[in-house]
């Protein structure tokens, strides 16, 4: 794949081919949908709303960094206006390039413009399959999912897919992030919740560190942090961002704005909603700690007017993707775009509102595109078969990374030669050389003729997504070096559970 991806055969999960797809980088132009003066006009109006209206910040110790830094805040109602020159200098100071490392090297993903990166549904509260039904989230649930993701090369980071409701809030970092210590190298994520809760999963992170004493000198794990639109960054948001900055790591700094409903009805006014409070937090985490791993965030789409119901891939929520890479370019940060589905289950609804966000993520030069794979019911339940069938999207999309060749070989001049006019290449020696490796094979899409399929079951593809979770599962083994350090990980965690755990932060 293009800049030093790899297209090794993988040999790790439930007997189904897949290829490396780690490294990826966008293969086509990104795409536009506003002119170069009007993103100006949005990113000028975005400064404007912070001038001159301001957003309500609830933490005090956020309200004093900003107003250490010149901004204008009033102490009765929390209001903070932010100077454009405060904003212009965090912009200035925010890493361009940031390489989040893995307790496995091999799986260190780096977040740039350019770079391609895949996650899965997160946050869900439900979790479903055809088997098992709709439920509360639980851990076992979580572990799952857990192993799932770390079989599929083509999900780079971790996720904290699905909350497991029976594990109290006060332990629930722990188990989380155990749990995903203990069955993947790939690189984690961290809730935001509180202080108390964020150091002590920085300290257990430590523990299992590659790099041990020195967590803080690379970026080991990331958090989403979403402002309350409009214009509300409440305190548990606030002290993230300042928390994971000033240990180093990463935030995806994320206002969610659908419009027509907290944002306004218009493209780019929600636009410009959506990228002063995506400002103002990269803001606050430059006053934090000046560069800080900050990445811009874009999570905008539109309500059903009829309903006052979420809607993704969308055709708004297309082009406000699309813009809002166009603004990432602007200012020069890697950003994290979204994709996501409306439907409530893994039918022909839910596969094309995921495969069109997903494709105006790519479209758009999207760093990060999360709920990639999983999302059901604009994120209210994570689906096992829905996860499996959007893994086939997000593998055909890295497949697009690879350069075809164009040698003399790949020309095929004599192969043609040799074929008479009206036969086929089916057994000429060009096809019998390379035929068992020349196209994408598919993870769950069935290519048999009618009669071979009715023959095999006449399985759905959901049908198919069943089998193919169940198989991943049966057959999982954690990754070399998984256990390193857990033994004090683990201690740790026990001891804290057992004096009380902490409280998330109010």
């Amino acid at each position: 794949m293009r800049d030093g991806g790899r297209r090794a055969r993988e040999t790790r999960g439930g007997g189904e081919r897949a290829r490396r797809y780690h490294g990826l980088r966008h293969p086509f132009a990104p795409q536009r949908v506003f002119s170069d003066d009007a993103i100006a006009a949005i990113h000028g109006n975005a400064l404007k709303i912070l001038e001159e209206l301001g957003l309500v910040v609830l933490l005090p110790e956020a309200r004093a960094l900003y107003r250490a830094a010149g901004a204008s805040v009033d102490k009765d109602t929390g209001l903070v206006r932010i100077g454009r020159e405060i904003v212009e200098a965090a912009l200035a100071s925010a890493p361009r390039s940031i390489r989040l490392r893995a307790r496995d090297p091999a799986r260190d993903v780096l977040l740039e413009p350019g770079a391609m990166v895949f996650h899965a549904g997160a946050g869900c509260p439900q979790a479903h399959d055809r088997e098992r039904g709709r439920r509360p989230g639980r851990l076992e649930d979580f572990r799952e999912i857990m192993r799932l993701i770390d079989g599929f090369d083509a999900i780079h980071l971790m996720a904290a897919a699905v909350e497991p409701q029976d594990s109290p809030v006060v332990r629930r970092h722990y188990d989380t992030t155990l749990i995903q210590l203990e069955t993947s190298t790939k690189v984690p994520f961290i809730y935001a919740r509180g202080r108390a809760q964020v150091t002590e999963a920085f300290e257990m992170l430590a523990m299992a560190s590659r790099t041990g004493a020195d967590f803080a000198a690379d970026p080991q794990c990331f958090t989403v942090i979403n402002t309350n639109s409009p214009r509300i960054l409440d305190a548990p948001m606030a002290e993230g961002i300042i928390d994971f900055a000033r240990a180093g790591q990463v935030t995806m700094i994320t206002p969610f704005c659908l419009m027509g409903a907290m944002a306004p009805v218009t493209l780019a006014g929600a636009l410009s909603l959506q990228h002063a409070e995506a400002l103002a937090g990269i803001t606050l985490a430059q006053l934090a700690r000046a560069g800080a791993p900050v990445l811009y965030g874009a999570f905008a789409s539109n309500v059903a007017m009829k309903s006052g119901a979420p809607a993704f891939g969308t055709p708004e929520h297309m082009l406000a993707t699309l813009a809002s890479g166009q603004l990432a370019r602007h200012i020069g940060l890697p950003w994290r775009g979204s994709s996501g589905a409306a439907a409530n289950m893994a039918d022909a609804q839910g596969a094309t509102e995921t495969t069109l966000a997903t494709m105006a993520a790519m479209m758009a030069g999207a760093t990060v595109t999360i709920h990639a794979a999983g999302w059901l019911e604009g994120g209210l339940t994570f689906g096992y078969e829905k996860f499996i069938t959007d893994l086939e999207v997000l593998q055909s999309l890295a497949e697009l990374c690879t350069v075809p060749g164009a040698d003399p070989e790949d020309l095929a001049f004599e192969a043609i030669a040799s074929v008479p006019p009206g036969g086929h290449f089916f057994g000429s020696e060009h096809t019998m050389s390379r035929y068992r490796t020349a196209f994408y094979e598919p993870l769950v899409a069935d290519w048999s003729n009618f009669g071979q399929w009715t023959e095999a079951g006449s399985l759905r593809a959901d049908e198919r997504a069943t089998r193919i979770w169940k198989e991943r599962l049966a057959s999982f083994t954690p990754a070399k070096g998984v256990e390193e350090g857990l033994d004090s990980v683990r201690a740790f965690a026990s001891r804290r559970i057992a004096e009380g755990g902490a409280a998330p932060s109010s």
